[in-house]
């Protein structure tokens, strides 16, 4: 896998951050009942942006426009990608030499902020969408990206 697409997929994934003043750190089971299911918004520190659900069974999908890109690419990361690993959410991608675990941090009773842990200057801002949006794609095949669970054949 390119390092642009491990770059895509932890950015996709990189819930957290430096914890805000008042922010309610968020356990993993506390996380996955928070997000699991929901659509989010999605900005991060370095001006990539997008939008997506993640699913209870570990599943992503939804979109991803890297900073200075041409467009915005839907993205596809399969079951078991994002996993609880004792009280963090980890991910678990193909290509990635390590599994990244995430501190997230609820900032209102519709978002919250994560980062890579160990890594708090590098965040994203996760904003919940209504019920009705959906995730628009934009290519005519979905990319994606396999989980180290699904690729160990």
């Amino acid at each position: 896998m390119s390092m642009k697409w491990t770059r895509l997929a932890i950015l996709l994934v990189g819930f957290g951050s430096t914890t805000p003043a008042l922010a309610d750190e968020l356990r993993a089971d506390e996380a996955r009942h928070f997000i699991a299911g929901k659509h989010f918004a999605y900005r991060c520190f370095e001006g990539t942006a997008g939008n997506g659900r993640i699913f209870a069974d570990g599943s992503v999908a939804g979109t991803i426009n890297v900073r200075g890109a041409a467009g915005p690419r839907f993205v596809v990361l399969p079951a078991g990608t994002l996993r609880v690993k004792g009280e963090q959410y980890c991910a678990a991608v193909r290509g990635v030499p390590f599994e990244p675990c995430f501190n997230l941090n609820r900032t209102s009773h519709l978002s919250f902020r994560g980062s890579v842990s160990g890594f708090g200057f590098a965040y994203c801002d996760f904003n919940r969408r209504s019920v009705r949006a959906d995730v628009v794609r934009t290519s005519a095949r979905p990319r994606s990206i396999q989980s180290a669970a699904a690729g160990s054949d």
